[in-house]
């Protein structure tokens, strides 16, 4: 099935997000890869099937800590989790040549293999997004599903390939890379200069367009972005995007399904249905009231969706 799936009301709740893998029953596991030592948090193996989070640009792991804490309150926890700090983020080594799709997807790969599993659901925000459709691409014997968070879609990558035009489209998305430009100048002092602007609770007011509801944004998810913005992973990951062929998601059968928000600045009018053209099994649920961080916003939301998918291929697959 094709098309749109449905929209979602909003309901009010204050989600954070956390550091301490340990209390959600992960751990911390190093992997080497040939772009470099990636970290995941990772849970109990309990099938055959992992269940795979890719973050988006400037973010971590830890973006999906508030999906991770509903799952847990719901008395299901998520099995076979495999938390990502894509390479550039978070605690993994920088790409040794340089941040590209399609090399981070191979090292990926290589990390879900090293740790025993050879199929997996995949669920990707932002930039993350386009990672996990490249993975359903490129290796669709280990893709069982896609579930896509605010993805970046073909808005996107055309305002990092046209500035002036796809600019005008996203401006939210076109202003955030001459901000990420400015602060790559400031080298290893934007770090600090981040920190600043968060402790004066300026950081929250920039990036109040990310969110529908900034005000309800919790410290620590303003705390996380001071921490993982950093401009020259970021700058070097929308080179990547520009220079990456989106056409091979033509390819991809597996059933994806997308939620975003409606207030969701870095996603265009037509990207859902440039997803739906080029993908077989394609829907999408808007969530009203959201803006970019749909697994923060609206964790209960993203994690009901994640469910159905999980139903979805597992009634697939062969007894």
């Amino acid at each position: 099935m094709r098309g749109s799936e449905h929209r979602e009301t909003p309901s009010t709740a204050r989600t954070r997000l956390t550091t301490d893998a340990a209390a959600l029953g992960l751990r911390t596991v190093r992997v080497p890869t040939a772009v470099g030592v990636v970290s995941v948090r990772v849970g109990d193996r309990r099938g055959p099937v992992a269940t795979v989070f890719l973050h988006g640009a400037a973010g971590s792991w830890t973006t999906w800590t508030p999906l991770l804490e509903e799952a847990a309150r719901s008395g299901a926890p998520l099995p076979d989790v495999v938390a990502f700090d894509i390479p550039g983020w978070g605690e993994s080594e920088s790409p040794r040549d340089g941040v590209d799709i399609v090399r981070t997807t191979t090292a990926v790969l290589e990390v879900i293999e090293r740790l025993g599993y050879r199929r997996s659901v995949v669920v990707g925000h932002s930039l993350g997004g386009a990672l996990a459709l490249d993975l359903a691409a490129r290796a669709p014997e280990m893709t069982d599903g896609v579930v896509l968070v605010s993805p970046s879609g073909a808005a996107a990558f055309d305002a990092v390939r046209r500035p002036i035009r796809g600019g005008l489209r996203l401006p939210g998305l076109a202003g955030m890379l001459l901000a990420m430009r400015f602060l790559r100048t400031l080298g290893g002092a934007a770090a600090g200069f981040l920190r600043r602007l968060e402790r004066a609770g300026l950081l929250r007011v920039l990036s109040s367009p990310l969110f529908a509801a900034p005000r309800d944004i919790d410290p620590s998810v303003i705390r996380a972005l001071a921490a993982e913005i950093r401009p020259a992973a970021f700058v070097a990951a929308a080179r990547a995007a520009a220079a990456y062929d989106e056409s091979s998601w033509r390819g991809i059968r597996c059933p994806v399904r997308a939620v975003q928000g409606d207030r969701d600045v870095f996603v265009g009018e037509g990207d859902a249905a440039a997803l739906s053209a080029a993908i077989v099994d394609f829907r999408e649920t808007t969530l009203d009231g959201v803006g970019h961080f749909a697994a923060i916003e609206r964790p209960a939301a993203v994690l009901a969706l994640m469910k159905r998918v999980v139903a979805d291929v597992s009634a697939r697959r062969p007894r």
